[in-house]
């Protein structure tokens, strides 16, 4: 990919586009730090006796995840952006491919978390003829939310309703209605987690058919509407985020797709260079 701007009609134009393009990959990255302060405290009531390696993915699912998609991004402005096509061969190409597969492996292993988060939250049992107070000085848990939860105390065990569900495996209550809302949050995880590797997957075809030469219009056309698709149903998750999740995953979603838009023009704008030179050639 060139240095050139000509999606823009002036250079100033064109600098504000960047500006808000790293404005937005840096938010992003700041975004990994929020995550990972919000899953430490869900930590201190899902695996307070400690995290065996294989919980690990369950518990910081969310921080992995977005810390892998940022390195992936910024690969695909590098390759899509920043680096000319004729310096992306030989150990440039490998290294980026290479970088590129861990954060695969990583995306990969937090869909599994996600996926764990899920099976954790629907795995219930009802409690029937508790005297939720009594659990108080048992060290316990009540949910609020998805990764939401405060200790169990002499003040809101009064006011849980008779009958509430524990979570199998952990010392935490929830309410009918919470666990309910928690649930649907975690599906939201899992279809957002896979909308996204779609995405990727197709993103990933048409980068490496680019740099060979074969990115033909009929398949720029085939997958068009492919991603069309995908890209609807990540802006129905964020949606619902902004109505019943947190402002972080709303915030987060947002950002995603904010900066997604960001490549597909680097990927369009590398095209229209790459046919302009054929062009020429011819």
């Amino acid at each position: 990919m060139s240095d050139s701007n000509s999606l823009f009609s002036s250079d100033r134009r064109y600098q504000l586009f960047t500006a808000v393009k790293y404005l937005t990959y840096a938010l992003l990255s700041f975004n990994v730090y929020l995550f990972l302060a919000e899953e430490l405290l869900a930590v201190e009531h899902t695996f307070s006796d400690g995290i065996e390696p294989g919980q690990i993915i369950q518990a910081f699912s969310a921080s992995i995840d977005t810390a892998a998609w940022v390195i992936l991004l910024l690969l695909f402005e590098l390759e899509t952006s920043v680096l000319d096509d004729s310096r992306i061969h030989g150990w440039v190409k490998w290294a980026l491919h290479g970088i590129r597969g861990i954060c695969y492996l990583a995306i990969g292993y937090a869909f599994t978390g996600y996926l764990s988060e899920l099976k954790m939250v629907t795995s219930v049992t009802q409690m029937v003829g508790i005297d939720y107070c009594a659990l108080v000085a048992q060290d316990w848990s009540l949910l609020l939310g998805l990764d939401d939860y405060v200790p169990l105390d002499a003040d809101n065990c009064v006011g849980i309703a008779a009958e509430a569900l524990r979570i199998e495996g952990f010392n935490i209550v929830a309410e009918a209605d919470v666990l309910r809302g928690a649930q649907h949050l975690a599906w939201i995880d899992v279809i957002n987690s896979g909308a996204w590797i779609l995405v990727v997957i197709v993103l990933e075809n048409e980068v490496r058919l680019q740099l060979r030469g074969n990115l033909s219009a009929q398949i720029i056309y085939s997958t068009r509407y492919v991603k069309y698709t995908l890209y609807a149903i990540l802006f129905g998750a964020a949606a619902y985020w902004g109505v019943k999740g947190s402002f972080i995953d709303f915030w987060d979603a947002s950002l995603w797709l904010f900066a997604f838009i960001f490549i597909e023009l680097n990927v369009f704008e590398w095209q229209n260079e790459t046919r302009q030179q054929t062009n020429a050639g011819a």
